[in-house]
């Protein structure tokens, strides 16, 4: 049973991709305590639906890199719902096989191209045109503080792909603020996910590079992640489009961290 916090979303459907684990789960999470009606789009079913009996909502399985899936996932939610009214775009991957660029092959760079922004081109193609129809609607797109930084221990087609979405973001939220439509790229820190969780846990020393280099001394936890897209979701973020909305705990604005 999800704990109401408010009804900022009451009513309003809300599309999250990868929404069975992570980010997407902890969304899922707080949307339905908001009020909202919650489609979790996973290519998992057997997590995805749980995740979707959790909240109340429904469950589509989605593989975000078909187009057609995709343009269905939207029409079921309005055909169920009777709108599309919020879509977070958070589906991701970050393999093993994209490193550097000397090192990394063309089909890594394809693949997590594919997953990572060809799929928040797709959503943001077929969610837009509900959202016009209503002249309303916010889209949050998952970037990342690397949109905006670099590493030196590179992963290249994350990055990549990271960048494309935050400025199709800003593209997208300059395009269509006149129609009542707000689209914002979040772009989260290091977080506490099982996707960093396999990144890092069997390395401490790099988990250990990266995380002096954030101010706050710790990792996000998803939570505080699902907070800021259901605030960028939300009417509260009424005067904001087009933005960087970077939820990092300050690694993009350190020079030198404290000690």
């Amino acid at each position: 049973m999800i704990e109401v916090i408010s009804n900022r979303l009451k009513g309003r459907s809300a599309v999250i991709t990868g929404g069975a684990s992570g980010i997407g789960l902890a969304t899922a999470r707080r949307f339905a305590a908001e009020g909202a009606h919650v489609v979790i789009a996973d290519l998992d079913p057997t997590a995805g639906q749980r995740a979707a009996d959790e909240v109340g909502g429904l469950y589509v399985k989605v593989d975000v890199t078909s187009e057609e899936e995709v343009k269905n996932l939207y029409a079921i939610t309005n055909e169920t719902y009777g709108s599309v009214d919020i879509s977070f775009n958070n589906a991701g991957i970050s393999p093993a096989d994209d490193a550097s660029i000397i090192d990394t092959g063309i089909d890594a760079w394809r693949r997590v191209q594919e997953v990572n922004l060809t799929s928040v081109f797709y959503c943001c193609k077929y969610a837009l045109p509900y959202m016009q129809a209503q002249g309303k609607g916010s889209i949050i797109n998952t970037a990342s503080f690397v949109a905006v930084m670099g590493a030196a221990t590179s992963q290249i087609s994350y990055s990549a792909s990271k960048g494309g979405v935050l400025a199709m973001s800003r593209e997208l939220g300059v395009e269509f603020a006149r129609q009542g439509i707000r689209i914002n790229a979040l772009c989260p820190g290091p977080v506490n996910t099982p996707l960093l969780k396999e990144l890092f846990a069997k390395d401490p020393e790099k988990a250990a590079r990266r995380l002096v280099h954030v101010p706050l001394g710790r990792f996000a936890e998803p939570e505080e992640l699902a907070a800021a897209v259901a605030f960028l979701a939300s009417d509260d973020s009424s005067f904001i489009t087009a933005s960087t909305f970077l939820v990092d705990g300050g690694i993009s604005g350190a020079y030198v961290t404290p000690e």
